[in-house]
């Protein structure tokens, strides 16, 4: 019997959950790391060593890296006149992968025709490259997530590198009993005067309901609330197919948002992340322990197979933790929200061993969504498409968040009916 762990987390070609993650579009670069004619840069997806190019004419290429000539890399290649040209031989590619010159060859001698390099379809919204690695005839919509359409193209949009296998990074934002903890862990709270924060301070240990969805898994942490009497604090969260995922970061109101933790190879994933414009939460994840203001704190891109969007804070510098400040100040002592996870996560390895877990009731979010991913693998294994896959309309209903209610009845439908409310007010009369 296959081990699970092993199915669940390696993602290259040919294994069960890298093809299932295969028949979903993947958001791969800015719109603004790519110009006309521009260096080629390279991506890692799903294991593969692509190159990712703009032509003269606008469009975008995602394809092997390797020529498929002599397999000297396209990344050494000039990008002109609607094509990628080899500096081995200067065999050129388009967009689409398909050979358009062989220069080192006499014309009577050209089979041009007859040579394609493995290239993807791609499209481009608000400021994103998206990436379709399965079979171009059953790719479908891009995904309809509501955060995806903001008026501001490109400035809602986050991308950051973790030096983890993707499953323990979404893993991690699928786990909400740590946030009073990890996050709020020094707060006390009858020194705060955001109900929400107290509502999740004052008890740290919330009960749980989880169900499937049709497009992967919904929970609920609920607790007493202390700020409304008879009421109850939610906070409700989505693992989205096959790699999405929307924390209870903010308000339900204003939890317009949604990240991926992308797959690059076994050991790193890439963070991407849409938020609304509006989105202004207290505990953003921008802000410091300390309460001064900072960005995502990433080095400048560099041209290596791992070079995009590297955090500073990292585990050579142990995240900058600062000792003192966790003494006195915060539970952490690392600034930032983001930093803060990205340090946990990190630290169990860039390939966990979970055979060493001991997972508790707070993880059973966590159990049923492995559980779920193992069975779509399976199936789709023996031919059943995987959730949502082609129903890009499915996603777009979709928001977690949290709140406050005094109304009882079945969980879920309340949270959506919650929801609708909140967008009925919304709409002009």
């Amino acid at each position: 019997m296959a081990d699970p762990y092993e199915t669940l987390m390696r993602t290259g070609p040919g294994t069960a959950m890298g093809e299932l993650m295969r028949q979903y579009w993947i958001p791969a670069a800015r719109s603004t790391e790519l110009e006309a004619d521009g260096a080629p840069v390279r991506i890692l997806l799903l294991g593969e060593k692509l190159i990712a190019f703009r032509d003269t004419s606008g469009r975008v290429g995602v394809m092997d890296h390797r020529c498929p000539h002599r397999c000297a890399s396209l990344f050494l290649g000039r990008n002109e006149e609607n094509g990628i040209r080899c500096v081995y031989h200067g065999w050129k590619y388009d967009v689409d992968g398909n050979c358009v010159d062989q220069a080192n060859l006499p014309e009577r001698q050209q089979f041009k025709d007859r040579v394609r390099t493995k290239a993807y379809l791609t499209a481009e919204r608000n400021g994103v490259v998206w990436v379709y690695m399965g079979d171009p005839a059953k790719a479908p919509g891009l995904p309809l997530f509501e955060a995806c359409f903001q008026p501001r193209e490109g400035e809602n949009i986050r991308f950051v590198q973790r030096h983890c296998n993707w499953l323990q990074a979404v893993e991690g934002d699928l786990d909400t009993s740590h946030v009073g903890i990890l996050h709020f862990g020094a707060a006390n709270p009858t020194q705060t005067q955001n109900n929400s924060r107290r509502d999740l301070i004052t008890n740290r240990a919330p009960e749980y309901r989880v169900t499937e969805t049709q497009f992967g898994l919904t929970y609920g942490a609920h607790r007493p609330s202390p700020t409304l009497p008879g009421g109850t604090y939610w906070r409700v969260a989505h693992f989205l197919f096959p790699f999405w995922i929307m924390p209870p970061v903010a308000s339900l109101e204003q939890n317009i948002m949604v990240r991926a933790f992308i797959p690059m190879d076994d050991e790193h994933c890439m963070f991407v992340g849409f938020e609304s414009q509006s989105y202004q939460r207290p505990n953003d994840d921008r802000i410091r322990v300390s309460g001064s203001y900072v960005r995502d704190n990433v080095h400048p891109n560099t041209t290596g197979w791992h070079g995009r969007y590297r955090m500073v804070e990292c585990e050579e510098n142990d995240y900058l933790i600062d000792r003192a400040e966790q003494r006195e100040k915060s539970f952490t002592g690392i600034g930032g929200i983001h930093t803060q996870d990205q340090a946990v996560t990190e630290s169990m390895g860039a390939f966990a061993d979970h055979s060493f877990e001991n997972l508790a009731p707070s993880d059973i979010a966590i159990a049923r969504n492995r559980r779920m991913l193992l069975k779509a693998a399976e199936a789709f294994r023996n031919g059943v498409r995987p959730p949502a896959a082609d129903d890009p309309q499915a996603y777009a209903q979709a928001r977690g968040g949290y709140y406050t209610t005094t109304e009882e009845g079945d969980w879920l439908a309340l949270h959506r009916e919650a929801l609708a409310q909140l967008r009925r007010a919304r709409v002009p009369a």
